[in-house]
């Protein structure tokens, strides 16, 4: 440790905490004998009363904590005072090396050095070193000397010991002080002066000669110091200095000095008289560099005239209120904003500045968020009143600030909201509605619908679903101008006529929905549902032609209060498909059974769409033969291997995907699956050796109208790695009917790839030929209607020779689906189809089931 030090060999000083124990020490060494004689005899008293000095001698170190020992080097014999004993807590019969063990473990080392130490010194020095006690808590100096004899022969040695613990917390807590002061003064870069005014000389800190920047210890007079000043500075620091000389009342003042480096600094400088009581002429002061303060100030000066200069041309209101929240001042903005003067705007209460239609909201609202907060908080939109009254929409944003007398206010932006709150309803007006019809679209109802059933009145609520009939028929033979045209009448009609109370909407293409308020006032869900029903079975002038149209429709009432707007459109869409089973025109209402249906078709639904998320489908591939039985395409049929129910045929799941919105998922994922799995076949097969087999994906929700579509198949292909002419994509005849110019791009452009279209389910529409010629489809599928009967219906066999004649002379391949019969197969092959496809050759086999039956080579054709 630092403190504990052997000191050797030092001279004699002057009074030193144990120096006078080793006085009083030389006459205790010699209790409880004193030295023997140079003959060995009984020394003589060499005091008249050796008790009563003994007394003192030992009242003497008990007043200085003072304890003495010594040692006599020839006998081994150590003595201990009373004194010490009483010192370090050790009893009259402890022996030295208990004391010893008074002392801290650390200490030990040092004390055999003092031993040496003592041993070998001169008999006129004094050894000296620092202990302390085993707990740490005491501090000791322990001193020793040596007697010799003539010759130099070490006789004896003793010493002192002294409790310095509280003279050395007394230097550690003045040094302390000292670093204390010196850090304090170093930190507020302040030094401290004394100015003699009789000799003119000056005495600085070292600090203050840090500060000047002149050498420590340089010597400095009054006209140095003046020197230092700027010449600016110079009269008026003289004049408060020479008044503080002759008339002594304290000065305080701040001036600019220039260092001997050229560097300019501030200076505050306080001085007053030195009190003495006498008429001392010592000054004392201090001087603190303020150069950063005041270059913070002024920053701060400036920032401030600037932020003033920017509120005043800001754009955007802005107003201080007070904590009575009184608007205390306000730019030119927000008096241009609300057509009211400054004047007329301070005081005004924020009561008084808020529109009425918006007065239950108070403009400082929300305040408190900020009241203990340093930052801005966003009070929100609040409409605010112009002088004429008109009302003003504004975006509220606040901070709390504090002014110099101590006082809160609060900055406030005002933003004009107006226009943008305009351009937002008319979005969400547009958002919410339908553009065709004008009546809320999906996102309408499912609002409307969610505040009435958050409402008091829910279990009132009723919605109907109304599916116009034979809509698409209307449709695809007059044009989709035309089917326009009938929307929209049937939407002014439903607006003109419906009860009061209720609100139609149109969900899509020929769905409308009929949501009631309070389906008492119309007498009851049934009642209504018929009188819609009326509504819409009615004749539509269109074009010049009378249209004869109706509608099915499904009603629906809470069953709960937790019924949600979803849950309430499942079971009215599953009441309308209830009706619809029964014919055109029929009216249905929800029943517990359809409600439950509709439950397990939203769980099944679900599920169906973590399967799509998570692979849990499969493919099974079915394939598309020559008429010498090779292999030239397969179609990717999905089935989906379900945990409860095994393995479900596309019939049990795909009208769950159309209602879920799910078929565009669905085919994008087997479209993915299809073309990875296909990459892998092996590529010695189908007619042509080298080739490889096409494999065919059935598209319903994933059309050439989607605006992704062409990235989506490129993506799907690059990402597989299958070549581009070997991916086919199945549409059915009516997705292809006026089919717009953009949806005929997209074909022509994969096609042009190298991808082939084919027409699926060819004759079960009502495309019309040219329509089909200006498709760029290389493939003509025969539903399979037509091949059922083409070896015992004379007029399925006309259809099937011409569709394969036609197709001939398009420049389009022909193939047969769904052939089942030897016979089949020979009537059609006899007519001229390329292809087959159906389950006289295989029926649909798992992928790697598929992959076998490639490696084994063409399958069996039946004989003639």
């Amino acid at each position: 440790m630092a403190d504990r030090v052997v000191r050797a060999g030092l001279p004699p000083r002057g009074p030193q905490p144990g120096e006078l124990g080793m006085a009083i020490d030389a006459a205790l060494a010699a209790e409880p004998s004193f030295p023997e004689g140079p003959d060995g005899s009984e020394p003589s008293t060499p005091h008249d009363d050796p008790v009563a000095e003994r007394a003192l001698l030992l009242e003497a170190q008990r007043l200085a904590r003072l304890g003495s020992w010594s040692t006599d080097l020839r006998t081994g014999r150590v003595y201990l005072s009373e004194g010490l004993r009483r010192l370090i807590g050790l009893s009259t019969s402890g022996t030295a090396e208990e004391a010893i063990g008074y002392l801290h473990p650390d200490d030990l080392p040092a004390l055999d050095q003092f031993r040496t130490d003592l041993e070998s010194a001169p008999a006129d020095r004094i050894v000296e070193m620092e202990v302390h006690s085993r707990g740490g808590t005491r501090t000791y100096l322990v001193r020793g000397q040596t007697v010799r004899d003539a010759d130099g022969t070490a006789l004896r040695v003793f010493g002192t010991v002294q409790d310095v613990t509280r003279h050395r917390a007394v230097e550690r807590q003045a040094s302390q002080d000292r670093r204390l002061f010196g850090d304090a003064q170093r930190v507020a870069r302040l030094g401290t002066w004394e100015w003699n005014t009789t000799t003119n000389d000056v005495v600085w800190s070292s600090m203050l000669y840090e500060l000047v920047g002149v050498a420590p210890g340089t010597p400095v007079t009054y006209q140095d110091f003046l020197d230092l000043v700027h010449p600016e500075d110079q009269g008026m620091v003289d004049q408060r200095c020479r008044d503080l000389a002759t008339d002594g009342r304290p000065i305080e003042m701040e001036f600019r000095l220039v260092r001997p480096d050229g560097m300019r600094r501030v200076f505050r400088c306080r001085g007053e008289p030195l009190s003495t009581g006498n008429g001392s002429p010592i000054m004392i002061g201090t001087a603190q560099d303020v150069t950063e303060q005041r270059s913070t100030e002024t920053r701060m000066m400036r920032s401030s005239q600037r932020f003033s200069d920017l509120v005043a041309i800001t754009p955007v209101g802005i107003a201080l209120f007070d904590e009575s929240e009184r608007l205390v001042d306000a730019n030119e903005a927000l008096c241009r904003l609300l057509s009211i003067g400054l004047e007329r705007l301070r005081g005004m209460s924020t009561e008084q500045l808020v529109h009425s239609s918006d007065r239950g909201a108070r403009l400082l609202a929300g305040r408190e968020g900020g009241r203990h907060g340093t930052g801005p908080f966003r009070i929100g939109q609040r409409v605010l009143a112009t002088a004429s009254g008109n009302p003003v929409y504004c975006e509220l944003s606040a901070t709390v600030s504090v002014a110099d007398d101590g006082q809160r206010f609060w900055l406030v932006v005002f933003a004009d909201v107006t226009e943008r709150r305009k351009v937002a309803e008319r979005l969400h007006y547009k958002a919410t509605h339908d553009d065709l019809t004008g009546l809320p679209g999906r996102a309408g109802v499912k609002e409307l619908l969610g505040k009435l059933l958050g409402g008091p009145d829910a279990a009132n609520v009723a919605l109907l679903f109304c599916d116009v009939d034979n809509f698409k028929r209307f449709n695809d033979s007059l044009g989709h101008d035309a089917g326009d045209e009938l929307i929209q009448a049937l939407a002014r009609r439903l607006e003109r006529l419906l009860p009061v109370g209720c609100t139609a909407a149109r969900m899509s293409g020929d769905e409308y929905v009929v949501i009631c308020s309070d389906v008492s006032e119309a007498g009851g869900v049934e009642a209504l549902a018929n009188r819609v029903a009326a509504l819409l079975r009615t004749a539509v002038p269109v074009r010049g032609q009378l249209l004869r149209v109706s509608a099915t429709i499904g009603a629906a009432v809470p069953s709960g209060p937790e019924t949600s707007a979803a849950d309430l459109l499942r079971f009215a869409d599953a009441a309308m498909f209830d009706a619809k089973r029964r014919g055109t025109g029929r009216v249905s209402v929800a029943s517990a059974e359809m409600i439950a249906s509709a439950t397990s078709q939203m769980l099944l639904e679900g599920q169906l769409r973590d399967a799509i998320a998570n692979d849990g489908l499969v493919l099974h591939y079915q394939p598309v033969v020559g008429p010498d039985g090779s292999v030239l395409s397969a179609e990717a049929l999905v089935r989906w291997p379900h945990p409860q129910r095994g393995l479900l045929p596309p019939g049990e799941f795909l009208p769950v995907a159309e209602q879920g919105d799910l078929l565009r998922e669905l085919d994008q994922w087997v479209l993915n699956t299809a073309l990875r799995e296909a990459a892998k076949w092996p590529v010695m097969a189908g007619a042509v050796l080298g080739g490889g087999v096409s494999v065919g994906v059935n598209l319903s929700g994933l059309v050439p109208g989607d605006p992704e579509f062409v990235d989506i198949v490129t993506a799907a292909v690059l990402e597989s790695g299958i070549e581009w002419d070997r991916v086919v994509l199945e549409l059915v005849e009516t997705s292809l009917i006026d089919l717009p110019q953009r949806s005929r791009a997209a074909m022509v452009e994969l096609a042009d790839r190298g991808v082939k279209f084919a027409v699926d389910d060819f004759g079960t529409g009502y495309s019309s030929l040219a329509r089909l010629k200006e498709l760029p489809a290389q493939i003509i599928k025969v539903d399979r209607r037509f091949v059922a009967g083409v070896a015992s219906d004379a007029s399925d066999f006309a259809v099937a020779r011409a569709v394969v004649d036609m197709a001939r002379a398009m420049g389009r391949s022909c193939v047969a689906e769904g052939v089942e019969s030897a016979t089949q197969f020979h009537v059609l092959r006899s007519v001229g189809v390329e292809a087959y496809q159906g389950w006289l050759l295989s029926r649909p086999v798992p992928a790697a089931e598929f992959r076998e039956l490639l490696r084994l080579g063409p399958l069996h054709i039946p004989r003639d």
